[in-house]
């Protein structure tokens, strides 16, 4: 072979599989055999001018050896370099070398280079290789950008499969630098302030590649904005880089048209109480996350790259910002949710984004996915994906106004499992009263966002629908699937007590219990509530059939603190005073005779009776109890009370008439013993003076006087 062509083609970047993300060399040309190149490679930013000058030190061997019949030699060479590079010149001290630009494809240009003179056999030459790399423009999604406030490009190592080749990159001072690459050593800085990053002797230059995203503080460039929002002005900045307004102009509009939308389909008005602030950003998280939301100070940060979607989503970060709801899996999902609803409203087309099998085989309970920057990269992939695919069924079972409904109530502190009687269930928020003359029970509140538990109670308590299949299949983890079992029985024991207790409230203890998961506690303190309930049944059923008026005491026991066992005790005590009553009603003569009303005289039984109703009306059993043995003892004692009061009455008669006869008789025996007396007397008297005359010295029988 008197000429041998041979052609070198080193490592040609594929495609970046993302914006911030290197990708692997793609397989290489084959080359010839006989000729290596090794290469020294600087890279020097230069933003003012919006390029990376590229110097290349080229040393090609030629490793074959001539023989007595031929002669091997090289003439020519050809290298790929990145895409968007141009200026190619290249020198030699020995030889006047040229370079040309053989094809430029999208991810490479091939360039041939002509060494001048003939390479013979077992020689070496150096050269030397200039080009700029170039911003191209055009979409915010291209990998090479070069300018005073954003740097980001790749770089590559130049060589044929021989190891020994190295890389430098030099950035001026004054940037924020994220490298990507395992083969580069920690950077240092230079007496000029310059960061400089470079890698030793490379074994595999082929296999070589770095990509840089880097940032420079600078002042922003604002744009403000009014938009109304729930029948208020909000003010939005825009902050952008000074070298970017296409960002600006189209982040502009975006902001502008979705802030109303998502307050009207969310249902709450704008939450974070002050203007909103938007700010272009790079991505200078380890995940490198394209968008991020401070709720601190209502500033979306959006990477210069982002999508139209990754805008709305993190400004509906503004309403799911960790204040609404508490876990991670519930801000990104319906973030996500209601920005592709708003883009949809906006006419732009989103396509859907089920989960891959990939990512299916990552798949963990949403409760263990971690905070962010804690995760494996395809357990975070798979958390945003199978967030945003739980809230699509959810919004999907809740609707629009159901979720506007739980948003409301997570928003105010409004608990699930209201009082009974203060809104009917699924209903917005509360305000109905009870019922007549009962107090119109307080709205109940929590404190803090609700997060998966207090999430799922929200959407059944304001929707009427399931969600814990929901839960089951994507949500929880192996160990807290037995809550959902608990609940489930805990639930159903609660609505039956809630049904059956009708416009009695349940004591806060028992919506306390169920609202914190506690559902041993609950169903326990729901089996005393049952129980309770039976004795108020028993109540309610023997006063209906006495007639009597149920105080409130009872209910008033049931929905106490004291416990269900003071209810109980009450029931009790009422039923007694039920029974000293309709005992009492039971013995009451319904025709009393003659001699029941004598046994009545001096009482009013009737009226005790009408006392006793009363006070147990009042709450007073004592009373009631007093007042209807009082009756009962009338009633019960008034024959015998009436017969023996008769037969009193008939023996005084007797014994007055008695007396009397024997005060006729006494009397009469006195005055015959008078009269007899008298008689005795007078006859005694006309005996004597017969027989004996006048006395001696008596003066005679009178005698008429003159």
């Amino acid at each position: 072979m008197t000429r041998r062509r041979f052609a070198l083609a080193l490592a040609i970047l594929a495609s970046l599989a993302g914006v911030l993300a290197p990708a692997a060399a793609a397989p290489t040309f084959a080359a010839g055999s006989g000729l290596t190149i090794v290469s020294d490679a600087t890279y020097l930013v230069d933003p003012d001018n919006s390029a990376v000058h590229v110097t290349v030190n080229l040393t090609a061997v030629n490793h074959l050896k001539d023989t007595k019949t031929r002669l091997y030699f090289f003439d020519r060479a050809f290298i790929a370099v990145p895409p968007n590079t141009s200026g190619f010149k290249i020198s030699a001290r020995s030889s006047s070398p040229s370079v040309h630009v053989a094809a430029s494809k999208a991810d490479h240009t091939l360039l041939r280079i002509d060494f001048g003179k003939h390479l013979p056999a077992g020689s070496s030459r150096g050269m030397t290789l200039t080009f700029d790399i170039t911003d191209p423009g055009g979409e915010p999604t291209r990998t090479t950008r070069i300018g005073a406030s954003l740097v980001a490009f790749g770089a590559w190592a130049y060589a044929s499969e021989t190891g020994g080749s190295t890389v430098k990159v030099v950035f001026p001072p004054g940037y924020t630098i994220e490298a990507r690459s395992d083969q580069l050593g920690e950077p240092t800085t230079d007496a000029d302030g310059r960061t400089i990053y470079a890698t030793g002797k490379l074994a595999q230059p082929l296999s070589f590649f770095a990509y840089f995203v880097a940032d420079k503080p600078s002042a922003f460039s604002e744009t403000t904005r009014t938009v109304v929002v729930d029948g208020r002005d909000l003010p939005i900045t825009i902050r952008s880089w000074p070298d970017d307004p296409a960002w600006a102009e189209r982040t502009t509009a975006l902001v502008e048209q979705s802030v109303p939308l998502l307050s009207e389909a969310i249902g709450l008005p704008w939450l974070a109480g002050r203007q909103f602030v938007v700010r272009e950003a790079t991505s200078q998280s380890g995940a490198s996350y394209a968008g991020r939301y401070d709720p601190k100070e209502a500033t979306v940060e959006i990477a210069y790259y982002a999508s139209p979607l990754v805008t709305l989503h993190e400004t509906a970060h503004a309403w799911f910002d960790g204040g609404l709801l508490a876990d991670r899996w519930a801000n990104e999902g319906f973030a996500e949710w209601y920005a592709r609803d708003a883009a949809a409203k906006l006419g732009m087309e989103v396509a859907p984004t089920p989960l891959t099998p990939e990512q299916q085989a990552e798949k963990i309970p949403l409760n263990a996915w971690k905070p962010l920057g804690l995760n494996a990269a395809p357990a975070e992939d798979y958390g945003f994906a199978a967030s945003a695919e739980l809230a699509r069924l959810i919004a999907e079972r809740a609707g629009p106004a159901g979720l506007a409904s739980v948003w409301n109530a997570a928003r105010e502190g409004v608990a699930a499992y209201q009082p009974a009687g203060l809104r009917p269930p699924g209903e917005g928020m509360p305000g109905e009263t009870r019922m007549p003359g009962s107090d119109v029970p307080a709205t109940e509140m929590r404190s803090g966002p609700p997060d998966w538990r207090g999430l799922l109670d929200l959407l059944e308590d304001r929707t009427g629908k399931k969600y814990d299949d929901l839960w089951r299949a994507w949500v929880v983890r192996h160990e807290e699937a037995t809550l959902l079992d608990a609940r489930s029985e805990a639930r159903r024991q609660y609505d039956a007590v809630m049904s059956r207790a009708g416009d009695w409230q349940l004591p806060a203890i028992v919506r306390d219990s169920m609202r914190a998961w506690q559902f041993d506690q609950a169903i326990e303190l729901l089996t005393a509530a049952n129980a309770a309930l039976d004795a108020r049944d028993e109540v309610l059923a023997a006063a209906s059939a006495a007639k009597l008026t149920v105080p409130h005491a009872l209910e008033a026991a049931f929905e106490g603190d004291r416990g269900f066992a003071a209810a109980s005790g009450e029931a009790d005590a009422e039923l007694a005073a039920i029974e000293a009553y309709g005992m009492a009603s039971s013995v009451r003569p319904k025709d009393p005779g003659v001699v029941e009303q004598v046994g009545l005289w001096g009482h009013e039984p009737t009226a005790d009776l009408t006392t006793a109703a009363e006070a147990f009306a009042a709450g007073d059993l004592r009373g009631s109890v007093e007042a209807s043995a009082s009756a009962y003892n009338a009633w019960d004692s008034a024959r015998d009370t009436g017969r023996n009061r008769i037969m009193l009455m008939l023996s005084a008669t007797i014994a007055a008439l008695v007396a009397v006869a024997l005060v006729v008789n006494g009397i009469r025996s006195v005055n015959a013993r008078r009269v007899a007396r008298r008689s005795r007397t007078a006859a005694s008297a006309a005996a004597a003076a017969a027989s004996s005359g006048p006395p001696s010295g008596s003066p005679g029988p009178a005698r008429p006087t003159d």
